[in-house]
């Protein structure tokens, strides 16, 4: 599964800096792709992009504007963009550091934490898809991949504002496929498949628990699939990465 390339394909992982995003933009730099990340704080972007051997690009999902300058940059570094990973997010513990072992409903939940997650999980899919397919339409072609969850996180007791706003980025990666049927731009979604072992865990979360989680490196076979020419054409598909072997295989 490790051994899909490719070489010379210009992808944007947004939210590289961690967890998810770092796993799958290392993984696609060393399938031989130029990558670039983002992240809000610009020396820690950087950073671990020059750890990577990344271009690291600072950039707020939450901001249009932002976004704009972020996408024109990444166009320059990498000379233009064959896939763009909607992957930026914040989970609850932004919320609720304590979600997992004291779960709070959705009344206590502040308007400012609910604003802020949508804003980045829901609202920063749209504004970089936004900015990004027209480049790609006049290009010809190019693939998006929106990260998503578990339909079980969507709808677990204690988990607004996170899940709806993990639905509403699934439900608007569906529309987005969609409206882009036929055009050369192909659409599709990539989850874990379970709770990852990434900085979104409580301080919390039970240690004999801990062996449970998945590694992030689970999605890296299956975006080094989606952004090689095996998977030219794909359209619309829910990937779910620690089943990705047996999907493939059914696939073919």
């Amino acid at each position: 599964m490790t051994d899909f390339r490719a070489d010379g394909v210009r992808v944007l992982v947004t939210g590289g800096t961690s967890g998810l995003g770092e796993a799958m933009a290392a993984a696609l730099v060393d399938a031989g792709a130029g990558v670039a990340i983002t992240g809000r704080d610009e020396q820690r972007t950087r950073a671990k992009a020059e750890e990577l051997g990344a271009v690291g690009i600072g950039m707020d999902v939450r901001d249009d504007d932002d976004v704009e300058r972020g996408v024109q940059r990444a166009y320059a570094e990498l000379g233009g963009l064959d896939v763009l990973v909607n992957n930026a997010g914040i989970g609850m513990r932004s919320v609720n550091p304590r979600f997992l072992t004291d779960p709070q409903p959705f009344w206590r939940v502040s308007p400012d934490g609910f604003r802020d997650l949508v804003a980045t999980n829901l609202t920063g899919y749209f504004l970089v898809a936004r900015a990004v397919v027209p480049r790609m339409l006049a290009a010809g072609g190019g693939r998006i991949v929106n990260v998503s969850m578990n339909h079980s996180t969507m709808n677990r007791k204690g988990f607004v504002p996170y899940g709806p706003a993990r639905a509403g980025a699934e439900a608007l990666s569906r529309i987005m496929a969609a409206d882009l049927e036929g055009t050369g731009v192909t659409v599709n979604l990539l989850l874990p498949g379970g709770a990852t072992a990434t900085g979104m865990i409580p301080d919390d979360f039970p240690e004999e628990h801990r062996g449970h989680l998945l590694d992030a490196a689970v999605m890296g076979p299956p975006i080094r699939w989606l952004s090689s020419p095996a998977a030219a054409g794909v359209h619309d598909e829910r990937i779910v990465a620690k089943d990705f072997p047996s999907w493939l295989a059914a696939r073919s």
